[in-house]
């Protein structure tokens, strides 16, 4: 029987295997901006569409998600390496992300980042304790999918990346 060590490097190599695409999310509630990387975020349904990002607790963007009625999720792509250290690397708490990158005003008031070739902007439908992280349900109400034939910026790309916060 496989200790509880063994078997969370098990667990750990698997996903690092899986090598997910990696997301930013952003949201504004209360005139207050924020964005985060995420690397949890999957499809949930296909109909009625439902797509799910599990935000930190920890993250100043879930604190401001908390009061906020939708989400925008931008894909990344590899030419977006420095998307992702800003917004895995630095923390809202003390660092105007968007003062550092190009944005526009998106649906329902959400920045959309210039440099995301691929996006969609959700209402929050639920939420969800998952441990440290809380499952954000989204219904998509908006999107941008650009013609594009850049690969998704994956997990492996951003492991040695420093955060801005502790998970």
């Amino acid at each position: 029987m496989p200790n509880d060590s063994e078997v969370r490097d098990a667990f750990d190599a698997v996903l690092t295997a899986a090598d997910y695409p990696i997301w930013v999310v952003t949201t504004v509630a209360c005139g207050i901006r924020a964005g985060c990387l995420v690397g949890f975020g999957t499809q949930l349904s296909i109909d009625p569409p439902r797509f799910v990002v599990g935000l930190s607790e920890n993250n100043h963007t879930f604190r401001v998600a908390a009061d906020a009625e939708h989400l925008a999720v931008h894909l990344l792509t590899e030419e977006d390496r420095e998307l992702a250290r800003l917004f895995g690397g630095e923390t809202g708490d003390n660092t105007d992300k968007f003062a550092r990158c190009e944005w526009t005003e998106g649906p329902h008031g959400l920045p959309i980042l210039s440099a995301a070739t691929h996006w969609f902007t959700g209402r929050i439908v639920a939420r969800y304790d998952f441990g440290d992280h809380v499952g954000v349900v989204l219904e998509p109400t908006a999107g941008r999918a650009a013609d594009s034939a850049r690969s998704a910026l994956r997990l492996t790309a951003v492991l040695n990346l420093s955060p801005g916060h502790e998970a």
